[in-house]
């Protein structure tokens, strides 16, 4: 079949909840993937950085299918042989007494969200069922009901009520306005996204973190990081909160913590706040499951072996500061901004024009795969395995596209 007939397949039988680029992919491998009928692209979106170790990575295909031909399930009724191990190897990699592993990151949004309520219960007193999470403005965690009622985007909300109790909103790296609510007794945690993603890769001014972080002390509130899509090497550091001094209470994972192969996610915490969940209270049949466990592992270590977040690092410099270049010669773009391989440009339009919409399907012409966000915003993310001859080749790709590109 070739890719008109797939899509229409997709559209006649499967919801409409996603708005595609029009591309039929069909093989990955690094930072390439290749469409249907062989055309080969530059995949500059990542599955939205849950393949920050590139298509298909060897290894950690490789621990995927050893593991499957052994034990894939096994639900937490029973222990089994690879979840400690597992368990071990990331609470030391990121410095945390426990994990609690789930499969999804709005699974683990919703879990670090049980886990400061049930802390603002048993250990800071809060009165039952009056506990606050306070939340930015422009954060995106998913589209669960309680992740929707944290939102302030109308598409994500709008036809869903009612929605979740307890939730208050902020405005985003607005240390002053966070003050203001942590002083109610019952706030029980401030969750945050060092860098917002989905809402066109905000990038908060030097210090916010750190605020945060001695904010949430001051007033003994919980930081939950929420490092799904920052997290694992995107912005150049381990973690995004690597930046400042910055430790989260409540940290969540996700995303390229599957390697982009399978759905794997992870909430870390000390005892103190961990250890308020008892046996019964939370759980997942698949979370922690054996094969998830193998390829959360060798993802992980891919990170770490090879270097990746220094990769991640130097070549979100040289990206950077190309798109800061093609600025003088394009009167499409007016901003760039980002860290490591996370990025975003802003074209100079007004959101609910289709200019960023036809900007990347030219690209897709020119063999690279972007897509915008809020309308007017193109978000760069490339597998954080990308050479600098590849980086290169692609911004010169987005320079040539945008340099003949007609409205």
């Amino acid at each position: 079949m070739d890719s008109t007939a797939l899509m229409h397949l997709e559209d006649t039988y499967g919801a409409h909840n996603y708005h595609p680029l029009p591309v039929v992919l069909d093989r990955g491998e690094g930072v390439h993937v290749w469409d249907i009928e062989g055309k080969q692209y530059y995949d500059f979106l990542s599955a939205y950085s849950a393949v920050n170790q590139g298509h298909c990575h060897p290894r950690i295909i490789r621990a995927l299918t050893e593991q499957a031909k052994t034990l894939t399930l096994t639900s937490r009724a029973f222990y089994n042989s690879s979840l400690g191990p597992y368990e071990k190897f990331i609470t030391n990699l990121f410095g945390y007494d426990k994990v609690l592993p789930m499969n999804t990151g709005v699974e683990g949004g919703e879990t670090s969200n049980k886990l400061a309520r049930k802390w603002g219960y048993m250990k800071k007193g809060i009165p039952e069922n009056q506990a606050r999470i306070i939340f930015a403005n422009g954060n995106f965690w998913g589209r669960t009901l309680a992740a929707i009622s944290s939102s302030d985007d109308p598409l994500s909300y709008s036809g869903f009520g009612p929605y979740m109790p307890g939730y208050s909103l902020i405005p985003y790296n607005d240390l002053e306005a966070l003050e203001a609510e942590l002083t109610d007794p019952n706030v029980c945690a401030f969750m945050v996204e060092p860098i917002q993603g989905e809402a066109g890769v905000v990038v908060p001014d030097q210090g916010y973190l750190a605020g945060v972080r001695r904010l949430c002390t001051k007033h003994n509130v919980l930081f939950i990081a929420d490092e799904v899509q920052t997290g694992i090497g995107r912005t150049g550091k381990l973690l995004a909160t690597d930046y400042e001094d910055a430790r989260p209470d409540i940290l969540v994972l996700g995303k390229a913590l599957s390697g982009g192969v399978f759905p794997v996610s992870a909430v870390l915490a000390d005892d103190e706040v961990m250890l308020c969940i008892g046996p019964g209270e939370h759980g997942s049949t698949f979370g922690g499951n054996p094969l998830a466990c193998h390829v959360a592992k060798a993802a992980l270590e891919v990170i770490v072996e090879e270097n990746l977040v220094d990769n991640a690092l130097h070549l979100g410099d040289r990206f950077r500061a190309a798109m800061r270049d093609l600025i003088a010669e394009s009167d499409l773009l007016t901003l760039v901004r980002g860290k490591g391989l996370l990025n975003a440009v802003v074209i100079n339009d007004t959101p609910d024009s289709s200019t960023a919409w036809d900007i990347c399907i030219a690209l897709k012409e020119n063999g690279l795969l972007a897509k915008p966000t809020h309308g007017n915003i193109i978000r760069f993310a490339p597998p954080l395995v990308m050479t600098k001859a590849q980086l290169d080749e692609c911004i010169a790709i987005i320079r040539k596209t945008l340099l003949e590109f007609k409205k």
